[in-house]
């Protein structure tokens, strides 16, 4: 008979084998990870402690045309919250949890945020929104302030126990040390956002909280401006705390760009454009106040100034800006500031259009110098049903082709504009268009608009849902021959009208960079002047045009701007019609009128009348650019 130890000798004996097995098993596990998979959980278990930061890269500067700085960098205080803080990662995580339930109570946000943010003069939830955001990197320092006092920095550092997380660090922000001049050229810069980081080169390595330029030239040569980041890798313990910075490449900075503007002429062209405001207002025009300058080098598309008014002052984005600012800045009441009206506005041309209207017409053999017209300020060549009228009511009397120009007489360009239609070619359209009007002439700034040349196509799309408004009458060609109707142009379109003229028909395309600077300030890469159209028309006929112009400044409706003006201009007034508002004040030209260098172009909305408001504007602007004195002009003028 067996004893009961025997029977328990095979029970035994299977757990030895079932111990066995599982030792067998956990050294084979423990041998394929530590030497068939060692260097992949080596890695795993780096990454688990390796924290990687991005350093940002200053931004490169930006220069006018004769190297002074317009945009550049400064050292600032900024305070920084730090997620490795205890405290301030307990709210970041709990902001972020999926459960709404575990969110932070307000008690809990100011409790840890609130002395803080009393030390910055913040409000307590605005610092907690600058910290939450789950899509900037979990180790990055949450900036809240930029700029801050010395007093507060000492306070902060003095009373630390008080300041969960907060850090004081020297940070590189934009300074313009011109202020607000060349605001809409220049642009701003902001925290990129979700949307223009989804369309961004993913090679660009752009993330969350890095700081874009969002308009301007800051926003158009960004890759330039940009730099290449560095990066900082840090040791962190288990609870994600970190320990020691392990290895940290610098970055490297965006490079220059130098503009072709020239910081001094844009002074002026800002002043003139606000003093030809207060002229409106002066004479009557209260609603004026808004409007655009634009001067271009003829020879070669050049923008030596470009102003916009309103403007605004693109220091109040850095470091983010409130929402109450930012309000301000695109409320409708505040006239949209941030719009760059010279490529962004779209306006009628109004009488500035004439010398298109006047030069296809010669091209066309409708017309010709010296041919008379009679002007009774009434014209009702299409039927008496539809009399149309002269800015000047009681008539120009015999007037010649050129007079009209001179004088802008209104009916002159109707009976050209009728003989237009009556042909059926569209004519007029195309010959508008071949100077670049209807389309973008593709300068180097973000928003720039097409504009508008009316067709017969054009009308009947646009009124599809009305097919009694889709027939091309008459008055619709002869109200776009005086630059009205359904025709919009840019002022920068009409600043190169006015270059193409002066350069035989050939409009260079237009553009405010000069040069990219590598490290050393030597020039990089350099803008390649090229025209943006070219215009069929005869010496002969450009020169019957540009001696009408010249006929406006010296005895037409722009002598009293020009009266004393030491260079020889031609130029153009203009007052365009707008429904429901007063009249657009416009002045088109450029100079010298022999040997032509500059053109401008200045549009005031609902400023009046062109050659009283605009072309004051226009004449001190050039007389900057020539040596000429600026004055304080009053010029009397009732024509359009």
């Amino acid at each position: 008979m067996s004893t009961f130890r025997e029977e328990l000798k095979p029970r035994f004996a299977a757990l030895a084998a079932v111990i066995l097995m599982v030792l067998g098993a956990l050294t084979v596990r423990l041998w394929t990870m530590q030497v068939l998979a060692g260097e992949t959980y080596a890695a795993l278990a780096k990454e688990n402690r390796i924290r990687e930061i991005t350093l940002q890269a200053p931004r490169g500067r930006i220069l006018d045309r004769n190297g002074k700085l317009l945009v550049t960098n400064r050292p600032t205080l900024a305070v920084a919250l730090d997620p490795a803080d205890e405290k301030i990662r307990s709210l970041i995580v709990r902001a972020q949890s999926l459960s709404k339930s575990d969110d932070p109570t307000r008690a809990e946000i100011r409790e840890t945020l609130g002395p803080v943010a009393e030390m910055l003069g913040m409000d307590v939830q605005e610092v907690y929104e600058k910290i939450i955001d789950a899509r900037v990197e979990a180790l990055r320092p949450r900036v809240v302030a930029v700029d801050v006092p010395l007093d507060v920095v000492a306070k902060l550092s003095e009373q630390s126990q008080r300041f969960p997380g907060v850090r004081v660090e020297q940070i590189a922000v934009r300074e313009y040390p011109y202020g607000s001049i060349g605001a809409h050229v220049l642009g701003y810069t902001g925290e990129i956002s979700e949307a223009e980081l989804k369309q961004s080169d993913p090679t660009a390595g752009y993330e969350l909280g890095d700081v874009v330029g969002k308009a301007g030239v800051e926003a158009q040569y960004e890759r330039v401006l940009q730099g290449d980041k560095g990066r900082r890798l840090i040791e962190v313990n288990a609870s994600g705390k970190p320990i020691r910075v392990v290895n940290e490449e610098a970055p490297v900075a965006g490079r220059d760009v130098r503009l072709t503007i020239d910081i001094e002429v844009q002074r002026v062209a800002e002043e003139q454009l606000a003093y030809a405001i207060a002229e409106a207002h002066r004479q009557g025009f209260t609603k004026a106040k808004a409007g655009a300058a634009v001067v271009l080098d003829v020879k070669t598309g050049e923008v030596l100034a470009m102003a916009s008014a309103p403007t605004y002052d693109p220091s109040v984005f850095l470091g983010g800006i409130s929402q109450a600012e930012w309000k301000a800045l695109t409320d409708k009441s505040s006239e949209y500031p941030l719009n760059n009206r010279a490529v962004m506005g779209a306006y009628p041309p109004a009488s500035t259009f004439k010398a298109v209207t006047g030069l296809a017409g010669l091209e066309a053999g409708i017309t010709y110098s010296g041919k008379r017209y009679v002007c009774h300020g009434k014209w009702t060549e299409m039927g008496e049903q539809w009399p149309k009228w002269c800015w000047k009511r009681t008539g120009h009397g015999t007037i010649t082709f050129d007079g009209g120009i001179e004088e802008s007489c209104d009916t002159v360009f109707y009976e050209i504009g009728y003989e237009f239609y009556k042909r059926k070619k569209e004519e007029l359209q195309a010959f508008a268009r071949s100077f670049g009007l209807g389309a973008k002439l593709g300068v180097d700034l973000p928003g720039e608009l097409r504009g508008r040349v009316p067709d017969a196509a054009w009308k009947k799309e646009y009124n599809r849902d009305y097919p009694e408004w889709q027939t091309w009458l008459p008055g619709d060609t002869v109200n776009m021959a005086i630059g009205q109707g359904d025709m919009l142009v840019t002022p920068l379109q009409m600043a190169g009208v006015y270059a193409g003229i002066a350069n035989g028909g050939v409009v260079m395309r237009p553009h405010v960079l000069k040069d990219v600077l590598d490290a050393d300030g030597a020039v990089a890469r350099a803008y390649k002047p090229e025209a943006a159209a070219r215009v069929t028309v005869t010496p002969e006929h450009l020169s019957v045009m540009q001696r009408a112009l010249v006929r406006v400044t010296e005895s037409g409706t722009a002598a009293g701007a020009f009266r004393g003006f030491g260079v020889t201009v031609a130029g153009k007034t203009g007052t365009a019609q707008v429904a429901g508002k007063d009249d657009f004040a416009w002045f088109c030209a450029y100079a010298p009128a022999e040997s032509p260098r500059y053109a401008v172009a200045v549009v005031v909305e609902q400023g009046g009348h062109g050659g009283s408001v605009a072309a004051p504007a226009a004449r001190n602007i050039l007389a900057k650019l020539l040596g000429q004195p600026i004055t304080e002009v009053h010029a009397r003028d009732d024509s359009r």
